[in-house]
């Protein structure tokens, strides 16, 4: 499970629900100073939300880069029905996502996590003319790892049987203090409650569906090599998601750019926020220079 360091928007930041051709999506918005050399738009990955890209916005703005991460579907703050699988199906997601890039009016630079990162390649495939960059961050090139595929089984299989409610408390149970960097979830009550809050309001369907697609994507890299767009591969130096060597195998198979962010692990933009700002921008310079 993600943690952002804040569910706080800070300043400079703007939260609202950006109405698109698709209905309205939850938003964190981040404009710079001066006029903005691109626009980012944001995916989070599963159980995540758009708070996981929240220590970005300063130091992209800073870069000159207008960042908006956004709550998908049934995700948080974005509503979703919490009983029909449909509306959350792959394709139904990447079309959201070419939603919201229209909605935001020019060329976008398109980044997913993990999850994001699948939904994010399905959109550029279906239509890649609104993106001027891909960037792939801790999202790999087919299904997540057998030791991953059977938690999320685990928890789908706990869906299915109990509220949401009650399947915190047994990830709760399940979460060991060393797995996260800030000691497991019960490392402040602040913390506990703000997670605890986003989790609930996710849609149970929504967690079904895409559980599914992460345990089942196929490899679709030979289909996104073939698009002449720019295209970036992130993650930590340890990932048990995906192995980090089949992702810079992915990013030779994509001709793409490649940074691996020190001292980060499956998050690079909550591990290691400054260190990937650097790279995100250097990059979005790179594909519109």
């Amino acid at each position: 499970m993600s943690r952002p360091p804040t569910f706080v928007p800070p300043a400079g930041v703007r939260a609202y629900r950006l109405p698109t051709a698709r209905g309205e999506f939850a938003v964190l918005d981040a404009v710079p100073d001066g006029p903005p050399k691109g626009t980012a738009l944001l995916l989070p990955g599963f159980t995540g939300s758009k708070e996981d890209f929240i220590a970005l916005h300063a130091p992209l703005a800073a870069a000159g880069y207008r960042t908006v991460a956004v709550d998908g579907r049934g995700q948080y703050e974005t509503d979703g029905p919490p009983d029909d699988e449909t509306p959350y199906a792959q394709g139904e997601l990447a079309l959201d996502v070419l939603a919201q890039a229209a909605a935001l009016a020019g060329p976008v630079h398109l980044l997913g996590h993990s999850l994001g990162g699948h939904i994010a390649r399905a959109a550029v495939l279906l239509d890649a003319t609104p993106f001027v960059s891909l960037t792939l961050m801790a999202s790999g090139p087919a299904q997540i790892s057998p030791q991953q595929q059977e938690r999320v089984k685990l928890l789908r299989d706990a869906l299915a049987v109990l509220g949401m409610d009650e399947v915190w408390e047994a990830i709760r149970t399940m979460e060991a203090p060393e797995e996260t960097d800030t000691g497991g979830l019960d490392a402040g009550l602040d913390d506990v409650a703000d997670l605890r809050r986003r989790w609930l309001a996710n849609s149970p369907a929504q967690l079904v569906a895409t559980g599914r697609q992460l345990c089942t994507e196929p490899d679709r890299v030979a289909e996104l090599a073939a698009l002449p767009l720019p295209k970036h591969v992130v993650s930590g130096e340890r990932d048990d998601t995906w192995p980090v060597p089949l992702l810079d195998e992915m990013a030779v198979r994509l001709d793409a750019r490649r940074t691996v962010v020190d001292g980060a692990e499956h998050s690079p933009n909550t591990d290691r926020p400054r260190e990937t700002a650097r790279a995100l921008a250097a990059f979005w310079d790179a594909a519109t220079g």
